[in-house]
């Protein structure tokens, strides 16, 4: 199969039929690519309506169904066996697979790239979700040892070079993103402008992108286990600087030192500064004990494949 499209789903039931007759209308041969839809745990008719479509349609539909909702990276994952070009692309047809076609033109007139990445030269958003993102690419790059493209998405083609390198990788804490860049390869972005959501309304709020982009830093960065060393550093400057006022004053102006509450603002300060230190490193702590597990990154309840 030259061509893997890789549909995440999560409560999508009203776009599986509208994004398989999209598909189709943009590669009329149903030969040249096949559709793995990942259904994560979806709560709606999602694995229904997947099933209705393996069913009746002409096209090589293959469905993949959690057993439980593992979230977005493992479903990428899951999907990552098939194909000479491997493309992700959501369900809610906010990209269009026309660009998926785009993408696969470049691969074949470009050798020497290996991946094309589409992202958003102009964002649908509010300024301050906006606003946020640039911030979280910019300080995600400053942060650590590989460069986030601002407005790089998911929505990619790449070639079955690329699919290995990020399956060697099977990490619980996916953050594909970060994947993408470390594995490295050569990487073409195209601007592309989002379409409105066929049906539904979007999973990802903001709280979940602030998780979502914290465990992306915790995953490729240690700068934050460093901050512990900088906030020890400033607070023992801190704390001589206190010191030595607290001692002209004392000289110069006679004033009378209370002892009781520069103790109580220093204990609460120092004492904040501790806690936030370990809460960092916990964090650490946590992930590198799921990761010992070696628990698999998805469970699947279910397969259907096409027949070949």
């Amino acid at each position: 199969m030259r061509l893997s499209l890789i549909v995440p789903c999560f409560n999508e039931q009203d776009n599986i039929f509208p994004f398989a007759r999209a598909v189709a209308e943009v590669f009329p041969d149903p030969s040249d690519y096949e559709i793995v839809f990942v259904n994560d745990g979806s709560k709606d008719k999602t694995l229904q309506n997947l099933k209705e479509l393996h069913r009746q349609s002409q096209q090589n539909i293959r469905v993949v169904s959690f057993s439980r909702n593992f979230g977005k990276e493992s479903a990428i994952y899951a999907g990552l066996q098939h194909g000479e070009y491997i493309s992700l692309i959501d369900a809610d047809l906010q990209q269009d697979p026309a660009i998926v076609k785009q993408m696969t033109e470049i691969l074949d007139a470009e050798p020497d790239t290996d991946c094309v990445c589409a992202f958003q030269e102009t964002r649908h958003e509010n300024k301050l979700m906006t606003s946020v993102k640039s911030a979280f690419y910019k300080m995600a790059t400053n942060m650590s040892e590989v460069d986030f493209v601002d407005g790089a998405s998911d929505f990619r083609t790449f070639r079955r070079t690329v699919r290995d390198a990020l399956l060697q990788m099977p990490e619980y804490f996916r953050f594909s993103k970060g994947l993408f860049s470390w594995v490295g390869f050569n990487t073409k972005y195209i601007p592309y402008e989002a379409k409105e959501r066929a049906s539904g309304t979007t999973k990802w709020g903001f709280k979940k992108l602030l998780k979502y982009g914290w465990n992306g830093i915790l995953a490729f960065s240690t700068a934050p286990l460093k901050l512990a060393t900088v906030l020890g550093l400033l607070s023992t400057a801190f704390s001589i600087i206190y010191f030595i006022v607290t001692l002209l004053r004392k000289a110069t102006e006679h004033i009378a030192v209370d002892g009781f509450t520069q103790t109580v603002i220093l204990i609460v300060f120092f004492g904040g500064m501790q806690l936030f230190t370990i809460g960092i490193i916990g964090e650490y702590l946590a992930k590198n004990y799921i990761e010992t597990k070696r628990r698999p990154v998805y469970l699947a309840k279910e397969i259907l494949d096409y027949k070949k």
